[in-house]
């Protein structure tokens, strides 16, 4: 793991040091754990912030159980909403249709994109999708 990482993580309070030999931080061994739980919370698209409140201090990790199941209903939306443009895009790779324009099913997938169905890609699981951009007119020159 880069260092820049774990300085990071040291100021976000997620871990700490218990001291230095020469120019490199010392760690306890308690810190490998809680390192694996925050990647284990990162693959699954929680955040820094809702990861820190996993750490209490003084004690073990306290995960709530219902935040967990929040995160497993959101994933689920997510994988259903890639499934669908995975199949999609199968779809339209094999189609036989002369235009993908002239396709059925095609069109009802991009008609689910344009109306926002298929929600942000990009953006995190479970997280309300950001703004759409506008789609701006072309000037004439």
């Amino acid at each position: 793991m880069p260092a820049s990482t774990l300085r990071f993580y040291e100021e976000k309070g997620l871990i700490a040091s218990t001291g230095r030999r020469g120019l490199r931080r010392v760690f306890d061994a308690g810190v490998l754990e809680r390192l694996a739980l925050i990647a284990l919370g990162r693959s699954a698209g929680f955040t820094l912030d809702e990861i820190a409140r996993v750490f209490v201090p003084g004690g073990r990790p306290r995960i709530d159980r219902r935040t967990l199941a929040a995160k497993a209903k959101a994933l689920d939306r997510t994988i259903r909403r890639l499934s669908a443009m995975r199949d999609g895009l199968r779809h339209a790779a094999a189609c036989a249709a002369p235009s993908h324009m002239e396709c059925p099913t095609f069109r009802r997938v991009l008609a689910a994109a344009a109306s926002g169905a298929l929600g942000d890609a990009r953006g995190r699981a479970g997280a309300p999708a950001r703004q759409r951009p506008t789609v701006a007119r072309a000037r004439r020159s």
